[in-house]
């Protein structure tokens, strides 16, 4: 059976008879007939008590009169659910960031919520070199990454550059200088990032080429947490720009620059190149290019199809050079 046969049926009962059944769906008296037979043929059972002149039910009848109910109402659901969809009244955008990428999401989702603010926001937050595999299967939508992967089922779109930051507490020796040498750091005590990446290599390469000790006396688990040590006065750090915005803000923190180290990061949003987007996810793609537009650098918009063999995401200020990051 299907829905037009049930639509049919219950327009016989509706009606109590299979004229005025015709004339409701403006269809002949015969193919209404033809209609309740082949029902009836496909059930097994008669629907209608053939004695009678006003649609009378069976017990089979009775019985599928329930069932086709429910199923067109049901189909009348499933027609608003979608509409709601198409027009951003319902749906859920689902976002995968780790602890450095997801504070990119935090002014792009603001922005988000005033466009379409019934949708459903979910942000997963995740291990950078997991966030490919999980949209490859479709865990997700977006990933947001500081690496482009090299994966052509892949496309990046780069949405933002941020710089990587020496900071020191407002008290330290550093703090009344606007910029020191390389060579300066060599008695410092770094507060590092217990997770080995890309950067953290380069940065140690860096020190090294400078002749210049590096000196990680502390690995911590989190960003927030070497923010907040050194602004309790132990040690320097070097974080991503974009995660000590506020410290630098209230004066927590103080950024000093060091001409060595001058170290561009770009930050990329990635999908599946072939991916068929939600509604919700077109609408923030859309509010991603907008802001883009809106404020200008730091934020962009550039789409990267299929990818080179060694892909940008790392690349210092003064001399282009291309290196993977995580």
């Amino acid at each position: 059976m299907d829905l037009p046969q049930l639509e049919t049926f219950l327009a016989v009962v509706e009606e109590k008879g299979f004229s005025r059944a015709a004339r409701r769906v403006h269809r002949t008296q015969p193919a209404i007939s033809h209609t309740i037979r082949k029902l009836e043929e496909e059930i097994g059972e008669p629907l209608f008590e053939r004695s009678s002149r006003d649609g009378t039910l069976t017990a089979a009848g009775q019985l599928l009169r329930g069932y086709a109910e429910r199923l067109l109402r049901l189909r009348g659901e499933a027609a608003t659910a979608i509409e709601e969809l198409r027009s951003l009244e319902r749906g859920r955008l689902t976002v995968t960031a780790n602890e450095y990428t997801c504070l990119w999401l935090l002014p792009v989702l603001d922005a988000f919520r005033r466009v379409c603010p019934h949708i459903g926001v979910t942000v997963q937050r995740s291990l950078a070199s997991r966030i490919p595999d999980q949209l490859l299967e479709r865990a997700v939508e977006f990933g947001i990454l500081s690496f482009r992967p090299e994966n052509e089922r892949l496309q990046s779109i780069a949405v933002y550059t941020d710089t990587v930051a020496f900071v020191v507490d407002p008290r330290h020796p550093f703090a009344k200088h606007r910029q020191v040498s390389i060579r300066d750091l060599g008695a410092q005590n770094f507060v590092a990032h217990i997770v080995s990446s890309p950067l953290r290599q380069r940065v140690i390469e860096t020190f090294a080429r400078h002749h210049t000790p590096l000196n990680m006396g502390v690995e911590l688990p989190s960003l927030e947490a070497i923010k907040r040590f050194v602004a309790l006065g132990n040690g320097v750090a070097l974080v991503p720009g974009l995660t000590v915005q506020p410290e630098l803000a209230r004066g927590e923190l103080v950024q000093v620059a060091v001409p060595e180290l001058k170290i561009a990061r770009r930050l990329w949003l990635v999908h599946r190149a072939q991916a068929t987007f939600s509604h919700a996810g077109l609408a923030f793609l859309d509010v991603v290019r907008t802001l883009a537009a809106e404020r200008g650098h730091p934020f962009s918009w550039r789409v990267e199809h299929a990818p080179a063999h060694d892909a940008s995401a790392e690349v210092p200020v003064n001399r282009p050079r291309r290196q993977r990051d995580q």
